[in-house]
């Protein structure tokens, strides 16, 4: 029996996860649950998986959640707050982490599990966003399994030859293709894009995805933390990895040979695909997805992403090529920006900038420290906030 502790189990992955999990109630047990602030979620969750442990985020949710549990006579134990979330991250008695808590709150807690030896499903790409060498370089030294849970990286590992950390050049691969579904705003006139609401951004047209996420997917910020994450997963430079708009989503990423070979991975938009690729690796478990109707989707659809739509992305590549801290910038001003757009506070067409202008007054430094990152990432944050209030 394989114990799992799933990180942000009330959000879209995590319940994906746990519908993994039951439907293979012989090869998986949810031995920790976690969630920010959504009591209500989690308690269910407890009394349909009865885990060990349960954490919230939020100190005065986990009390609640405690009375709550003592009531039904389950035995399970409540943590809070970060050393809660850090603890179940490296129980014993767990084999896998589902790390799928959303933006940089998720760093150490998949730390933690890193540094146990876990292997990692990474749903929580800021991890690798935030501190992608030193995030790689503890996997490495304590044993730990990255396996990526995002559809476009478990794409690119399916298509990828079981040798690939010897060098992507040394095993014939020349590039990697990042499919992008170009979010509801792809064919929007730019004009408009000034008066989108929070509720219009949300509306992906084909994944089902929390609200900071599917922003994330609107801007296709969430494409550019892609690429960032890529680069440290494959050991492989930005300009190695090509972002190509691909409205069906349907192709998940590909890979491209030098023998001009290109291998992609198809499959309906549903994120139990790679959850359960990731859980039976190196094998195949049945994961609740229906099979692909290829006469259904009748045509493949790529477009060059267009620059000046998506800001963010060129955000991104940017950061990634800076390296350092900047991306722990970028990421850490897209999430106040995202933030402050959800609640009204900025125009949708004003988060490219706002995270423009962080990145232009903090500068970039090389060879940070965990303690530096998470101090940048504090410091971009205050800036961040500090913009918003100017101008609301």
């Amino acid at each position: 029996m394989i114990g799992m502790s799933v990180l942000g189990s009330t959000g879209s992955i995590g319940v994906s996860t746990l519908d993994v999990v039951a439907r293979h109630p012989d090869k998986y047990r949810a031995v920790a649950l976690s969630a920010n602030r959504d009591v209500d979620g989690l308690e269910k969750q407890c009394l349909a998986f009865c885990p060990d442990y349960a954490v919230m985020a939020d100190a005065k949710a986990a009390q609640e959640l405690e009375q709550r549990l003592a009531g039904r006579g389950l035995p399970t134990a409540v943590l809070a707050g970060s050393a809660g979330l850090e603890t179940i991250a490296a129980l014993p008695g767990v084999d896998y982490v589902m790390a799928a808590i959303v933006g940089a709150a998720g760093l150490l807690p998949t730390l933690a599990a890193v540094r146990a030896g876990k292997r990692i499903l990474l749903a929580n790409k800021e991890s690798l966003v935030v501190s992608g060498e030193l995030f790689m370089r503890e996997a490495a030294a304590h044993g730990a399994e990255i396996l990526p849970i995002d559809s476009e990286h478990n794409a690119v590992f399916q298509c990828m030859p079981a040798n690939f950390q010897q060098g992507l050049g040394q095993v014939g691969v020349t590039r990697i293709l990042l499919t992008a579904s170009g979010g509801p705003f792809r064919a929007m006139p730019l004009k408009q894009l000034v008066d989108v609401t929070p509720a219009q951004a949300c509306a992906h047209p084909n994944w089902s995805m929390g609200r900071k996420i599917s922003v994330d997917s609107a801007t296709m910020m969430n494409k550019g933390l892609e690429v960032i994450e890529a680069c440290w997963l494959f050991h492989t430079r930005p300009d190695k990895v090509k972002v190509v708009l691909h409205p069906q989503s349907v192709i998940h990423s590909m890979v491209e040979y030098q023998d001009g070979s290109i291998l992609a991975q198809l499959g309906n938009p549903d994120m139990r695909t790679p959850i359960a690729h990731a859980m039976a690796w190196p094998e195949r478990i049945e994961s609740g997805v229906g099979s692909l109707d290829l006469f259904e989707v009748a045509r493949l659809d790529f477009e060059e992403p267009d620059l000046a739509r998506f800001p963010c992305l060129r955000l991104a590549y940017q950061a990634i090529e800076v390296s350092g801290t900047a991306p722990a910038i970028l990421n850490a001003a897209n999430e106040v920006a995202v933030d402050a757009f959800l609640n009204e506070r900025i125009p949708f067409s004003r988060i490219s900038g706002l995270i423009e202008d962080v990145l232009n007054q903090l500068p970039a430094e090389q060879n940070p420290s965990f303690e530096l990152l998470l101090e940048v990432d504090t410091q971009a944050r205050r800036l961040a906030e500090q913009l918003v209030a100017k101008q609301v």
